[in-house]
């Protein structure tokens, strides 16, 4: 079952819910209405308010796999947005599983793009490593009439997914910063949205100038 304002999509299969603020039917009206149906999996189409996160929660401990969204800079911040609206450290730690980030950068068009020279300091700057920022090739698009001269034609996603294992709902519960769950969530093998960027900069998909100003370091 999904809750959404708007339904922008009709899926088969799946009961739709469309918001209506005038009416009373707002997110956690919904939500409330949901579990009385005992569907297996809910969807939320975003989580606005400590009444939305709250019911949203419960549901996720009473053994529902529940789908939402937030409005964050990055991944390990959300855990901090959700606690900031009022959601108490312990049931964060425990009904949240996983957390995916996402930025959309444009992609090159592969009609024009060439190579262009970049120093191996400015590829350093933006977060290579010693050996990458030797061997990167960075690409741009000259423009042509395929992509109306912009050098760009459609987009590609950065993704920063962060599980949350045993050892970060310790932290979570001991009142970890964002910060602090970040370095946790990259020791334990998380791509930032930087590195994402990076990646798919290596792979000829975008350029420089889309990575940095979508995402930090």
């Amino acid at each position: 079952m999904t809750a959404e304002d708007p339904v922008e999509f009709n899926l088969h299969g799946i009961n739709q819910v469309q918001v209506r603020e005038q009416i009373g039917l707002n997110f956690a009206a919904a939500l409330r209405s949901f579990l009385r149906q005992d569907p297996n999996i809910i969807l939320v189409g975003e989580i606005r308010d400590f009444e939305t996160a709250e019911i949203a929660v419960k549901a996720s401990l009473t053994g529902h796999l529940v789908l939402s969204t937030l409005h964050t800079n990055d991944a390990p911040s959300t855990i901090s947005r959700l606690m900031n609206m009022g959601i108490e450290p312990y049931l964060v730690a425990t009904s949240v599983h996983l957390i995916c980030a996402q930025r959309l950068v444009r992609r090159l068009c592969k009609e024009c793009k060439d190579q262009v020279p970049m120093p191996r300091q400015a590829l350093a700057d933006i977060g290579y490593g010693p050996e990458d920022a030797g061997v990167v090739q960075v690409f741009k698009g000259r423009g042509c009439p395929t992509c109306n001269n912009t050098g760009y034609k459609g987009r590609v996603g950065l993704y920063e997914v962060m599980e949350i294992t045993d050892a970060m709902r310790e932290m979570v519960l001991t009142g970890a910063s964002a910060i602090e769950l970040k370095n946790k969530a990259i020791e334990e093998g998380m791509i930032t949205l930087r590195g994402s960027g990076l990646r798919k900069l290596k792979a000829g998909l975008t350029t420089v100038e889309e990575v940095v100003r979508e995402t930090v370091l």
